[in-house]
C-alpha cells in the first residue's frame, strides 16, 4: 500500500496537473448486430474516481482521465452486458480503492482483478475476497516496457505462492517472449493463469510469430485463459482490426473453454505521447465499443462458443452463479 506520504504528494500532484477538456471515455457508436447471451461478462475493464478521492501512484507513468461506475453502466447497457470484471490498472500502484467502488457500485454483477506486492497484508485480502476480488494482476507491458524473463518468473511464482489457497488466479499482462519464458511454470501451476489482450500476440506477424505456439498450448492444456480483448492493442487496422482475426480464431480453436471477452474499457493510452508527461492527463482512445463486440461473431461464428466464451468460462474463473 501507497505511504501517507505518497498519497500526500499524489493529491498535490494532481492538483497541478493540467484539466484540460479532453475526450472522454467512449461510449458505443455502433449497435450490437448478434444477440448477446444473458448474463455476458466484459471481463477487462478499469475505473478511474476523481483523483480527490482516489489518489494515483505518484510513480505513474501516465495520467488519465476519470472513468466512473455510471459511464461503465451506460456501455454495457448499450453491450448488453450484465456482469463485468474490474482490474486495478497500473496508475494506482497497489491502491485498489477505485476499483472496489466500481465493484460495489455493480453489485453482485461484479468481480475485480487487483494488484498487490509483498507488504499487502493478509487481512487486506480476505477484505478483497469478501468484496469479490478473484485475482491479482502482474502488469510487465504498459508504457510498451520489455520485461525481464527472469524477473518475470520470480514475480509469477511469488504470486501463485501467495494465492494459491484463496481459490485466485494470476493474471498478467506481457509479451510473448515472456509467455514462452514462463510456459513451464505456467504448466506447473497451483493456481489458473490468465493473459491479457491476446497474450499481445501482433496481429501482423500473423498466427506463426514467435512464442504465439507457446500460447496455444497453454491454452490447449487447460492450464492458461487469455482474453480476446483490446484488439486495437495488436492490430493498427482499425476499425474491425481484420488482421487480429486469424489470431483470435486460432485461440478459441485451442481451447473454447479458455477464452475470454473484454472492452478494456475506458481505452487509456499508456504508451509514449508526445506532449505529455506522467503527470499530464491525457485522453483516452476512441474505441467503438459496439464494433468491437461485432468481431466476436467473425471470430466465433457458434452461438455456443460465443455463449462459454461470454458467459460460461466468466462464471466459473470468477465464481459468478452458473447460468
Amino acid at each position: 500500500m501507497p505511504t501517507r506520504r505518497q498519497l500526500l504528494l499524489a493529491a498535490v500532484a494532481s492538483t497541478f496537473a493540467p484539466r484540460l477538456a479532453l475526450a472522454k471515455a467512449s461510449q458505443p457508436a455502433t449497435p450490437v448486430n448478434f444477440d448477446v447471451p444473458p448474463l455476458a461478462c466484459d471481463c477487462h475493464t478499469h475505473i478511474h474516481g476523481d483523483m480527490r478521492e482516489f489518489p494515483m501512484s505518484p510513480s505513474r507513468i501516465y495520467t488519465p482521465e476519470p472513468a466512473m461506475p455510471e459511464e461503465m453502466a451506460e456501455l454495457h447497457r448499450a453491450l448488453r452486458m450484465q456482469r463485468v470484471v474490474i482490474v486495478t490498472p497500473s496508475v494506482y500502484g497497489t491502491n485498489n480503492a477505485a476499483t472496489l467502488w466500481g465493484m460495489k457500485a455493480r453489485g453482485a454483477d461484479a468481480r475485480g482483478v487487483a494488484v498487490i506486492d509483498g507488504s499487502t497484508p493478509d487481512t487486506e485480502l480476505d477484505a478483497m475476497a469478501r468484496a469479490g476480488i478473484r485475482g491479482i494482476r502482474i502488469n510487465l507491458a504498459t508504457g510498451g516496457k520489455t520485461a525481464d524473463p527472469a524477473a518475470a518468473r520470480q514475480r509469477f511464482q511469488d504470486a501463485a505462492e501467495r494465492i494459491k489457497s484463496r481459490g485466485w488466479h494470476v493474471q498478467m499482462y506481457t509479451t510473448l517472449d515472456v509467455v514462452s519464458a514462463i510456459k513451464d511454470l505456467v504448466l506447473a501451476s497451483p493456481v489458473p493463469v490468465v493473459f491479457d489482450h491476446f497474450g499481445r500476440a501482433q496481429a501482423a506477424l500473423g498466427t506463426e510469430q514467435p512464442g504465439f505456439a507457446d500460447l496455444t498450448e497453454l491454452v490447449r492444456s487447460g492450464k492458461a485463459y487469455v482474453k480476446i480483448s483490446g484488439a486495437y492493442r495488436i492490430s493498427k487496422q482499425a476499425p474491425d482490426f481484420p488482421d487480429a482475426a486469424p489470431i483470435a480464431r486460432a485461440l478459441i480453436a485451442a481451447n473454447p473453454q479458455r477464452i475470454l471477452w473484454g472492452t478494456d474499457w475506458p481505452h487509456p493510452n499508456s504508451d509514449p505521447l508526445p506532449g505529455y508527461g506522467a503527470m499530464d492527463v491525457r485522453p483516452y482512445s476512441q474505441i467503438d465499443d459496439g464494433r468491437l463486440l461485432n468481431q466476436l461473431p467473425v471470430w466465433a461464428p457458434e452461438a455456443a462458443i460465443r455463449r462459454a466464451i461470454l458467459v460460461d468460462n466468466p462464471a466459473r474463473l470468477y465464481g459468478f452463479a452458473a447460468a
